[in-house]
């Protein structure tokens, strides 16, 4: 279902989908950088927006200001987070306060929803898919309090798990890693380990 809600700067558009069976949580999914054609659209946002469904969570996956027809310009200094709050906002006034809030996000939409979570208490888990630790400073996931999964690609230049743990040797144990062997920063070819990967995790953590 395409919607649309207020944000920030201006009105946003998304795509809702609802789980085939009981709703049991809710998630926000964010896209990749939009200066490099990151869209909801995106393939690997789709599969995690599946996988989320697999364990019943309602999705919606945004575009970020500025991106196809959502009002604004990028910002990417903070104000992205700012989009996924309201877009939070949008499925809580939906769906109820009552159900778990998840917040996924790949690449670019990774650093926003980690972002994120640091003043959003309502957000219970983070999903992280290609979190780039070689291209941002990302001290502040050190802030970040909830259960945090993070997929990498092993052959990525924006950071794999190796380069996670050298840059965040505090957080090794405490944050759930996955690697898949061979993948890039697109995982070309490998988008549907990626959904496993993440389904697994989402059927074992979800609420009953």
């Amino acid at each position: 279902m395409r919607i649309e809600f207020q944000g920030p700067v201006g009105r946003l558009e998304g795509l809702v989908d609802e789980p085939d069976e009981s709703l049991r949580g809710l998630a926000i999914v964010c896209h990749p950088h939009p200066v490099h054609g990151g869209t909801m659209n995106n393939t690997l946002v789709y599969r995690t927006a599946r996988a989320l469904r697999a364990g019943g969570f309602a999705t919606l996956r945004l575009n970020f200001r500025g991106v196809e027809e959502s009002e604004g310009e990028h910002d990417g200094q903070g104000g992205e987070d700012e989009d996924a709050r309201a877009a939070l906002d949008w499925l809580v006034e939906r769906y109820g306060s009552d159900l778990p809030v998840w917040a996924a996000g790949y690449s670019f939409g990774s650093r926003t929803v980690a972002s994120l979570a640091r003043s959003e208490p309502r957000i219970e888990r983070v999903l992280l898919l290609a979190f780039p630790v070689n291209h941002y400073d990302l001290r502040f996931l050190t802030e970040v309090t909830q259960p945090v999964f993070a997929v990498f690609g092993a052959e990525d230049p924006f950071g794999t798990a190796s380069d996670f743990a050298r840059a965040f040797p505090e957080l090794v144990g405490r944050v759930e890693v996955a690697e898949i062997q061979g993948a890039e920063h697109f995982f070309r070819g490998r988008t549907p380990l990626v959904e496993d990967a993440f389904r697994e995790y989402v059927l074992e953590h979800a609420p009953a």
